[in-house]
């Protein structure tokens, strides 16, 4: 996979030099480059931004430097306009973009080619985007519901994310299936050595060499955890991927299946 980072501080990406992203980079499993949006800027003071049109506070990113640096980017790739299925990827942090997920960690990561625009200031001028429609697949992507200073420290989270599920690239496959999201679940806590500490034991189930009991006990810390913590993801659960002993301990947490899908109600509709 190739991986484009544009942005006017790339010393900001330094951590993906580091850890697991850093190794993969190293055994050529991940080719990352990043650019500094400001060598494509025309005037002496390298300038990359401006007053917004129609007034309000802020500057705005000016187009034409990000125009050049995405060309430079597709130059690099081969033709200037590639057929629509080879587009690249261009993924612009913003506040405004749909929200970053597992899963489209996980479609993102069957791409050949992403580009990343670290957007700063009050954001990138939005003919920017219009233009890079026609060269790239543009997708906005949100964090959450919060604003950044710029797109970087979205950028550093979104790699990461997407190229650990590259093959290769995490040590041991397995951990990848058991982690928060991608059953739709949080993950379960998870214990090691000493079996007592300052006065807190480990569970007994995990200590029973039971594995039956053991992935029980995990799947069950699962489900009453995402009704803690997560209460909307199990709202957007398949019903039918649950067995009976998963909806009998969500109905002890007050989820009943209602119309197809969960919902937390004080008694029990059937």
């Amino acid at each position: 996979m190739r991986l484009d980072v544009i942005s006017i501080f790339p010393e900001y990406l330094a951590p993906l030099e580091l850890s697991l992203i850093g190794k993969a980079r190293q055994d050529g499993l991940l080719r990352l480059e990043v650019h500094n949006l400001r060598d494509f800027a025309s005037d002496r003071h390298r300038t990359v931004d401006d007053t917004p049109y129609g007034g309000g506070a802020g500057m705005v990113m000016k187009p034409e430097p990000w125009a050049l640096a995405l060309e430079a980017l597709l130059g690099r790739g081969g033709a200037a306009d590639p057929e629509p299925g080879a587009k690249p990827v261009l993924i612009v942090p913003a506040p405004a973009g749909e929200v970053f997920t597992q899963r489209i960690a996980e479609e993102l990561s069957a791409q050949d080619h992403l580009v990343f625009a670290c957007g700063r200031y009050e954001g990138i001028d939005e003919r920017v985007l219009d233009w890079a429609q026609e060269h790239f697949t543009v997708r906005p992507m949100s964090l959450g519901d919060y604003v950044l200073n710029g797109g970087e420290v979205a950028v550093l989270a979104m790699v990461e994310a997407i190229a650990r599920l590259l093959p290769g690239v995490v040590g041991n496959p397995e951990s990848l299936v058991e982690e928060s999201h991608q059953d739709g679940l949080l993950e379960y806590p998870v214990y090691t050595k000493p079996s007592s500490w300052r006065g807190a034991d480990v569970p007994e189930t995990l200590l029973s060499g039971n594995h039956a009991k053991i992935a029980r006990f995990r799947r069950d810390q699962q489900l009453l955890r995402t009704a803690a913590r997560r209460p909307d993801l199990l709202r957007g659960l398949e019903v039918s991927g649950l067995n009976r002993a998963d909806l009998e301990l969500l109905r002890s947490a007050g989820y009943h299946v209602v119309d197809g899908g969960l919902q937390r109600i004080d008694f029990d509709p059937r």
